[in-house]
């Protein structure tokens, strides 16, 4: 089989390989990897005879289905830049990442184009729409707005080549949450993503015969890698548009799937629901990613699923994926990141660029293939995140002409005496109170122990004396009585030293909020409680 360098060579070598094996399945229609090759190169000639230049940024905002799919691929095939958009974002949201990158064809549906019809007219780049018609009434067409073109005149265009691109070129822009601020675009190569499927596929061990949920966004790292892992092993991936966690254990029941990525909200909501004993049968995996996995969570899983292994994985988007934890060791060492993916290293560095030593905090670096091109029309950025690394820790050890760049992940590890890495916060999420800093995962962890505690998140809200005060915000579990919060702080004494514990006390009903790739949003439960309380409290 021919090897794929290029981002919709994964889906056109399978389909010259194994024509007929099962690519994408969505609702009740499965899609061979003949057809998604064909859809996609029709996709292709459509968006070049619109006339979109090598390298033009095409946004696809869209549901998961066989078309957004065909879209994000085919943009590849036709030599331009994909950027997917997440659904549930805002309008005003959308227009930030159409107008940020200079979108110059949206791909949407007629129903989420009427909700943008009254800010396109800020989208200056904006020159094409191309509508899928869902049954909703389309709007007036203003005489300045955007041209449009229906999907199905889109793909009937007459079959052309797209414009030339090699594997260093621009495949994509996906745009962080932005729980920090307005989000930023990581621009990644074709190569970037290749070896990133690459690697994944083979620490997963992929196969054809893997059936993989895609429950998480497109537009996050983690939910379109589902997508590139399973056409990198030939597998088929299960389009999945939930409504609740129950949809997503009835479609890995239903759906027979294999293999499951979540992040940790997720997890600990499934969790709590009861799993059919079948389902361990034919899940070989779960992985976790975008947060720790609290323990208990992952003792309930394993309770559910003894013949599932479990993933503990970290990534970064500026990276793709960074480490992760071989099933074997998770009894042993269930608090740790694992180890780097492969064809990756990690290091953990101090401040002035040299290696920390076994149990010295550092951040960590990470260098190699998976290492993304820097942020999109933001230097100042870039160049904080994505850096030199010291000449003595690159390939070459100094002998190289042009210094090699690494990604600093502002967050703090430790590695141990056996390189195994365990996390301990974002630089920019720790809490300084009273001397010390205070990792909010840390106290969220041992919060995550108390019987009634379904979800949590910890911060730090100014204080006068201590320079932050820690606070917490529960959310207890439907399955216990619902907890007071001095009976939970008396718990926070016994399990946490002095400094550790919470100066004051939130309990809400779950779920917490979430940013749009379904993380616990710490930075947005912090601002409601600053809103709320006021800039000194408690």
């Amino acid at each position: 089989m021919s090897v794929s360098s290029l981002l919709h060579e994964l889906i056109l070598v399978r389909a010259a390989a194994d024509p007929e094996s099962a690519a994408i399945r969505h609702g009740d229609r499965t899609h061979s990897y003949a057809d998604l090759a064909v859809r996609i190169e029709c996709v292709a000639a459509g968006l070049v005879a619109l006339g979109m230049a090598r390298s033009d940024r095409v946004a696809v905002y869209l549901d998961k289905r066989i078309e957004t799919v065909a879209a994000l691929f085919g943009i590849s095939a036709a030599g331009g830049v994909f950027v997917p958009v997440n659904p549930v974002l805002k309008p005003a949201q959308v227009v930030h990442i159409l107008t940020d990158c200079g979108v110059r064809i949206l791909i949407t549906s007629s129903q989420r184009l009427q909700t943008l019809q009254a800010l396109l007219a800020e989208c200056r780049d904006l020159v094409k729409v191309v509508v899928i018609a869902d049954g909703s009434a389309e709007a007036d067409t203003p005489a300045a707005a955007p041209a449009r073109i229906g999907w199905e005149d889109l793909a009937a265009v007459p079959r052309r080549s797209g414009h030339r691109v090699i594997d260093h070129d621009i495949a994509a822009i996906l745009y962080t949450s932005g729980s920090t601020g307005r989000p930023k675009g990581v621009v990644l190569s074709h190569r970037n993503l290749v070896a990133g499927a690459q690697s994944v596929a083979t620490y997963l061990g992929n196969r054809p015969d893997d059936r993989l949920l895609a429950a998480l966004p497109l537009s996050f790292d983690a939910g379109f890698s589902q997508l590139t892992t399973a056409f990198h092993a030939g597998a088929c991936t299960v389009l999945l548009n939930y409504l609740f966690p129950r949809d997503v254990v009835n479609a890995v029941v239903c759906e027979r799937i294999s293999g499951l990525t979540a992040v940790a909200p997720l997890w600990i909501q499934l969790a709590q629901l009861d799993w059919p004993a079948s389902a361990t049968g034919h899940l070989r995996y779960f992985a976790n990613t975008g947060g720790r996995m609290p323990r208990e969570t992952l003792a309930r899983l394993r309770q559910h699923l003894p013949d599932t292994r479990p993933y503990l994985m970290y990534g970064l988007t500026e990276a793709f994926r960074a480490t992760y934890l071989d099933p074997d060791e998770v009894d042993r060492r269930p608090d740790s990141i694992g180890k780097a993916i492969p064809n990756a290293e990690v290091l953990v560095l101090r401040p002035d660029g040299t290696p920390c030593a076994p149990h010295e905090p550092g951040e960590l670096v990470q260098r190699g293939a998976l290492v993304a091109q820097g942020y999109w029309n933001q230097p100042q950025a870039t160049a904080e995140r994505f850096r030199p690394l010291p000449a003595a820790l690159g390939a070459s050890h100094g002998g190289r002409p042009v210094p090699e760049i690494a990604v600093f992940s502002g967050d703090t590890v430790t590695r141990d005496e056996e390189g195994f890495l365990y996390f301990i916060g974002r630089n920019d999420e720790m809490i300084k109170t009273s001397g010390y800093r205070v990792s909010p995962t840390e106290i969220e962890e041992i919060l995550y122990t108390i019987p009634s505690v379904a979800e949590c998140a910890a911060f730090g809200v100014p204080h006068p004396q201590m320079g932050e005060a820690i606070c917490a915000v529960i959310a207890h579990s439907p399955h216990e009585p619902q907890p007071q919060a001095p009976a939970v702080l008396t718990q926070c004494r016994v399990r946490m030293p002095g400094y550790m514990v919470p100066s004051a006390l939130q309990i809400l009903q779950a779920p917490l909020p979430r940013n749009p790739n379904g993380k616990i949003d710490r930075k947005a439960i912090a601002a409601q409680w600053l809103r709320e309380t006021g800039p000194s409290a408690p």
